[in-house]
């Protein structure tokens, strides 16, 4: 063998092996992406794993090639949300599919930003770097597509101390606070494996020394804003032992409402009424039963007045004259359809997934419900606004397993049982923006509807939960959650789940949540997600900047 074939195969040997490690990088990315969150393992999650989550990701942006970044950030979003959201799966083959293929572009496109950063910033490449994921991470929560599933704050939803800090930042200063560390050792290493490279000659533990004492500031502030929020989370949470309290009984069915036709439509009536007259009886004190999302699936009002099927009407029928004999209010979701122009411009039934507030005796026979219709729909599932776009893609998502309904525009607040709440209807309570909504329109507490039934999953029944902790700190109000399935639950305003009903069983809970008649607005409930809207400034501009200097440069050097 001649030494041109040599130096080939060893040539070879290397890119097989960087190949290799590149691998591995990219699958401990994927892994330390899910295990902080709930999943499959952990159904609460592994908060721990969040603080050093980031480091192998930003390890692998520096160690590949321009030439092939956009398959690695697309295998990595991929690989992350079809390991995290697998439960996705549960609803159509293809819901998983779509997902993790949405994620691998956003982080396709990810990822030539979170390479360019230690070009344009040799020193502080990693800083940059932190400052994009931070950026990214709220950028994807935005418009028609926004997921939060997935955000790094929502680890740390069993860590009181952590959480309080949502309070002021959202969910978007505690995801700045614990990825700081990622990027920080991110950097250390990528400096120390370059200066390994050059081969200086200096000992392993004089480089990385030499490396922490350069980035000693910027450690020396992520230190101080740790302690400042490790004394606000013990100092911050609010007593409320003073305030009054309201009895909810929140009823839990057990089963998707939606499958089954009009036989399931009545079982689930006879069931829902079972339950509610049984922790009505356990307790003489409650002042609100509350049924979860579209627990009750038939159109009430439509059915009540156009009765063009007699059987849906009986059924209406039977539950309105429940609800008029009842002893108490009764919220609860409901298919509610009114007739108007639809965006087709037609005359015709338009569809909200809505809340619907009953009063015996008041507005049940003939129905005339307070109502609350949903604002955030889930995209492709919920709301497709893009018919006229894409009208393949709408009548599939038509003839698939969708209920597509029309946006609500109007947070509304309720007043019932000696207090005034926001209703939240599932996918709602996943975002700051939209719950701080009912907060600066009066609301005292959350009252969320959702049904996560159909995903059969106790991990995405966590990761909606770790979410709804959020909202309550946020805005320092408690909330209770009527589910389908689980996580049926009351929330205080610290974000401490006091009780819980057993998730996948036929049951109810009966739970007192405080009420506070003086309480003051949140610095988050005033401005909302500033701290997220304001790392998406600082990386645009960063990054402006940076192709600047960059270019100003290289024609200096010219010249």
């Amino acid at each position: 063998m001649n030494n041109d074939a040599v130096l080939h195969t060893k040539q070879e040997n290397f890119n097989f092996s960087s190949f290799v490690c590149n691998i591995f990088l990219l699958l401990s990315s994927i892994i330390l992406f899910t295990l902080p969150q709930p999943n499959l393992f952990v159904h609460t999650g592994l908060p721990f794993f969040a603080f050093f989550q980031l480091i192998p990701l930003f390890i692998l942006v520096q160690r590949i090639s321009w030439k092939f970044f956009w398959l690695w950030g697309f295998a990595y979003g991929f690989g992350c949300y079809a390991f995290y959201a697998y439960w996705l799966g549960a609803f159509h083959p293809l819901g998983i599919a779509v997902i993790a293929s949405l994620y691998g572009i956003y982080l396709l496109l990810a990822f030539p930003f979170l390479k360019a950063a230690p070009l344009f910033f040799k020193k502080n490449g990693w800083l940059v770097q932190w400052v994009i994921w931070c950026a990214y991470e709220y950028v994807k929560t935005c418009g028609f597509s926004g997921f939060d599933y997935g955000v790094s704050g929502y680890a740390m939803w069993q860590s009181p101390v952590f959480l309080q800090s949502a309070s002021i930042a959202g969910v978007w200063g505690v995801s700045a606070l614990i990825t700081f560390p990622s990027a920080w050792l991110s950097g250390i290493i990528c400096k120390y494996c370059q200066t390994k490279k050059e081969n200086n000659g200096e000992k392993t533990s004089a480089i990385i020394a030499k490396n922490i004492f350069t980035q000693k500031i910027s450690a020396l502030v992520w230190i101080v804003f740790l302690c400042a929020a490790i004394v606000y989370g013990i100092k911050s949470p609010v007593d409320y032992s003073g305030d009054k309290t309201v009895k909810i009984a929140l009823v839990q069915p057990n089963n998707d409402p939606w499958r089954g036709g009009f036989e399931a439509y009545s079982q689930n009536l006879d069931s829902l009424i079972k339950l509610s007259d049984e922790a009505l009886a356990s307790d003489s004190e409650i002042g609100l039963v509350v049924w979860p999302e579209t627990a009750f699936v038939p159109r009430i009002e439509w059915h009540y007045k156009y009765r063009q099927e007699r059987n849906k009407f009986l059924l209406v029928e039977r539950l309105l004259t429940y609800l008029d004999n009842a002893p108490v209010p009764f919220l609860l979701g409901n298919d509610h359809a009114v007739l108007d122009y639809s965006r087709s411009g037609k005359y015709e039934a338009v569809d909200y997934n809505s809340a619907l507030l009953f009063r015996p005796g008041e507005n049940c026979l003939p129905p005339a419900a307070e109502i609350y219709s949903k604002m955030h729909l889930v995209p492709f599932t919920e709301y497709f606004p893009y018919e006229k776009i894409f009208p393949r893609l709408y009548q599939g998502l038509l003839n698939g397993d969708t209920h597509l309904w029309e946006p609500g525009n109007t947070p509304v607040v309720f007043d019932a049982a000696g207090f005034k709440f926001g209703v939240p209807i599932c996918f709602e309570d996943t975002f700051g923006e939209d719950c701080r909504r009912f907060v600066n329109n009066g609301a005292q507490a959350f009252v969320n509807i959702s049904n996560d039934a159909w995903s059969r999953s106790m991990a995405c029944q966590y990761q909606h939960l770790s979410m709804a902790v959020f909202r309550c700190v946020e805005n320092r109000v408690p909330a209770v959650r009527a589910t389908a399935s689980g996580q049926t639950c009351m929330v205080d305003p610290n974000g401490k789940v006091l009780e819980m009903a057993e998730p996948f069983k036929e049951t109810w809970l009966v739970t007192e949540i405080p009420v506070s008649e003086n309480s003051q607005k949140t610095i988050y409930t005033r401005y909302g997600d500033f701290v997220g809207k304001f790392f998406a400034i600082m990386a645009f501009v960063l990054f402006v900047f940076g192709i600047a200097k960059t270019v100003l440069s290289k024609k200096s050097k010219e010249k």
